[in-house]
């Protein structure tokens, strides 16, 4: 882990969280640590509870659908974007699999503790959610888009 300091500017630096002031930032970095995935590493298993939101920095992750008989990979989080957006949520399990596609690395923030702050500090909780609510509009929109492609259907 690294100290918060340190990931400050990574904060900054990262799509997610540009254009926030400098005290939202280092309230986010109070909450970060900086993690590591190998590839092919799993990194949230689907109905397993949220408890963190990933900030990519390097590398990416792929979110798929998983059945007893096949995975299908729904879309693919690059650096500069994120997931695990369900842990915003209280009581959310996650509803898809999560697996690193090469070595990787992001910014985790503390689930509870960022839905914690969002609460304590609304102007951060509303840049939050809409940032959020962004992201999952494009992820439905990718997942829309992948599942029409698996019909047949000319997108």
């Amino acid at each position: 882990m690294m100290g918060q300091m340190t990931l400050e500017p990574k904060l900054r630096q990262h799509k997610f969280t540009v254009g926030m002031t400098d005290g939202q930032i280092a309230s986010l970095a109070e909450l970060a640590t900086e993690v590591a995935f190998d590839e092919n590493e799993v990194v949230l298993l689907d109905g397993q509870r949220a408890n963190a939101f990933y900030l990519v920095t390097q590398g990416s992750v792929a979110v798929e659908l998983r059945t007893p008989r096949y995975v299908v990979c729904v879309a693919a989080v690059t650096a500069e974007s994120a997931f695990g957006w369900s842990a915003l949520l209280d009581q959310q399990d996650t509803a898809f699999q999560v697996r690193a596609r090469e070595h990787t690395t992001a910014l985790r923030l503390d689930g509870p503790r960022l839905r914690a702050l969002c609460r304590k500090d609304p102007a951060l909780g509303v840049e939050i959610l809409h940032r959020t609510l962004q992201l999952v509009a494009g992820r439905v929109r990718s997942t829309e888009i992948r599942f029409a492609e698996m019909c047949g259907v000319k997108v």
